[in-house]
């Protein structure tokens, strides 16, 4: 007796994978979870009433409908828990490729030690991966180095490793990271730092600690006490952080939405700014006190 197979894909709009069947047309839920883990049924759309319908499964065997397969299309169910965490996974992806798309940049490379050539910190950081510039800052007038220098990448995962990390150097430690003269001088810099909205009171630290790091290294998680539906998450990467930002994932069942955590004391800046802007009597007894306000506003 030739082998039956059957249509089945996670998806009505996705490619069909073919099944095989039993000698009695059955077909075992252990061959679909084989090629679909976590399956635990099958369901098609009736032809005639457009209709989805399930396949009826017994004891682990799943029943042609009226005793024939046809060519439809089945399409595979999955227990809410396994939906859901396949929707977290779909929510990293996103994110993962929202990151994959950032070029990368030039990387400060800072406390390097005079003796430090070109060369030399090309060898050393070819060893995290392709590299397409490095430069030694050097003084005009002497061409003795000025203690740093810059390094870009090909790829941005390699950046990314790269700044998580303090690098030894010819016997001395250095860091690098991304310059700060990137940013205009309006500009904050980027933090690492989210705010992560709409929590739950049952959900922990550590929880969101796990979650997280599935996008980058977590350094620190923070939720308020008396809680107020609300967290903040800290990263080793500022590039990981603004590419979640703007995000809503899923965890633990309940939608969060993430969004920048910009520092305090650049809030407190900017309302005392304001502030003072409002009342010149005051702004003019702050003139006579050691406090700067921001130079925007002097």
């Amino acid at each position: 007796m030739a082998e039956l197979y059957i249509r089945v894909a996670e998806d009505e709009n996705e490619e069909p994978m073919e099944i095989p069947s039993e000698d009695d047309g059955t077909v075992l839920l252990s061959t679909v979870a084989a090629q679909f883990p976590g399956a635990c049924g099958l369901r098609y759309r009736n032809p005639v009433s457009q209709c989805m319908r399930g396949v009826r499964l017994v004891e682990g065997i799943l029943h042609a409908p009226e005793n024939d397969w046809g060519s439809l299309v089945y399409v595979v169910n999955y227990p809410k828990d396994n939906k859901r965490k396949m929707d977290e996974m779909d929510a990293a992806s996103a994110v993962k490729m929202k990151r994959s798309i950032e070029k990368t940049s030039d990387l400060i490379i800072l406390g390097l030690p005079w003796k430090t050539s070109e060369q030399d910190l090309k060898d050393y950081f070819a060893t995290f991966g392709e590299v397409i510039m490095v430069q030694v800052k050097r003084d005009v007038k002497t061409g003795n180095s000025k203690g740093f220098g810059f390094v870009r990448f090909t790829e941005y995962e390699t950046q990314s490793k790269v700044i998580s990390q303090r690098h030894m150097i010819d016997g001395r430690w250095c860091d690098c990271k991304l310059p700060n003269s990137k940013a205009g001088p309006d500009e904050p810099m980027r933090s690492r730092k989210i705010f992560v909205g709409r929590c739950t009171e049952d959900i922990t630290t550590d929880e969101l600690r796990q979650f997280f790091m599935q996008y980058g290294e977590v350094t620190d998680v923070f939720i308020p006490k008396p809680f107020r539906a609300f967290a903040f998450v800290t990263f080793a990467d500022d590039q990981v952080a603004s590419a979640l930002c703007g995000e809503d994932l899923i965890i633990k069942g309940v939608s969060v939405h993430i969004s920048n955590a910009e520092p305090k004391h650049n809030n407190s800046r900017h309302f005392l700014s304001n502030f003072l802007e409002r009342s010149p009597s005051l702004a003019a007894m702050f003139d006579q006190t050691p406090y700067q306000y921001p130079s925007s506003h002097v």
